[in-house]
């Protein structure tokens, strides 16, 4: 299989919603990718439930193609933290993540109350410890917690990292828009991926449209809008980069493997361009709006 000898490439669970992990990891591995992210629970009702806790079959069949294809799990998701007590709930999260050898575990911010939501994070950054697991708070453009500094003032005082979307960094509109690229640089350091997908700048005008775009109709990297390349120029060249891509269309149309393949081609398009800007160049903030 193809890799990037210099920075890992990953496919997004959310890229193929609906295909078992098994599957994602030779789909994956056919596509040429380095790594896979995996939704070890559902996150609404319409989503097929993945039992990948230790002792199931299904575990036992993803670490098979994984040990096969030499393609690995490095983030697990997800887990809308709302300020009810989900410590039984992250607790399985980990140890599915732990069997499945990931590094890290995706969390939103849905709490309005901050302090809860950073003494939340805490602990389980203190419990992700035990599993060689650390928490990436993910800004949400349509939660709570919606921009990156936001996200990377939580997450530092919990002790714990943040994921970059760039959908919801370009979506974002709240207090302090203008600033998002500004953030991000100032946070490269607590950044351990970045998932990839494109866009039109123009932003959905309500919540629902917000949602419905981030979870089935989101655009190929360098198909859209979004000033990809920029963003990954801003952060490490060697940070690793995941395509989070859903379609519930053109998946019909290509089928697992051929969505892949496009998802793929896309995003070494972007990460050729991002890799001949210099790092310290000033993107054009537009696309942050």
């Amino acid at each position: 299989m193809t890799r990037n000898v210099h920075r890992p490439i990953g496919l997004a669970q959310l890229s193929l919603l609906h295909t078992p992990p098994p599957a994602l990891v030779d789909v994956a591995a056919v596509a040429g990718f380095d790594f896979v992210g995996l939704r070890v629970r559902p996150v609404t009702p319409t989503e097929s439930p993945y039992d990948l806790q230790p002792g199931s079959r299904m575990l036992r069949q993803t670490l098979s193609r994984m040990k096969d294809t030499g393609v690995t799990v490095r983030d697990i998701e997800f887990l809308l933290l709302d300020g009810t007590d989900q410590r039984d709930t992250w607790l399985r999260m980990m140890e599915a993540g732990q069997a499945l050898e990931a590094s890290s575990i995706t969390v939103a911010g849905a709490d309005p109350d901050t302090a809860r939501l950073v003494r939340t994070l805490a602990r389980m950054t203190e419990d992700g410890r035990g599993f060689g697991i650390h928490p990436t708070l993910e800004a949400i453009s349509y939660q709570p917690v919606a921009s990156i500094a936001q996200a990377a003032d939580i997450a530092r005082q919990a002790g714990c990292r943040i994921v970059v979307d760039t959908l919801h960094f370009n979506r974002y509109n709240g207090p302090g828009a203008a600033r998002q690229w500004d953030a991000l640089r100032a946070n490269a350091d607590l950044v351990p991926l970045l998932q990839l997908c494109d866009g039109p700048l123009a932003r959905p005008g309500t919540r629902d449209g917000l949602v419905t775009e981030s979870r089935s109709e989101r655009g190929i990297p360098g198909e859209g809008e979004f000033d990809l390349a920029a963003a990954v120029a801003v952060l490490p060249a060697i940070l690793p980069v995941s395509v989070e891509v859903p379609s519930d269309r053109r998946v019909a149309e290509l089928g697992d493997a051929g969505w892949a393949r496009l998802l793929r081609a896309g995003i070494d398009a972007v990460l050729t361009r991002g890799c001949s800007l210099q790092p310290s160049g000033s993107p054009d903030t537009a696309g942050a709006k």
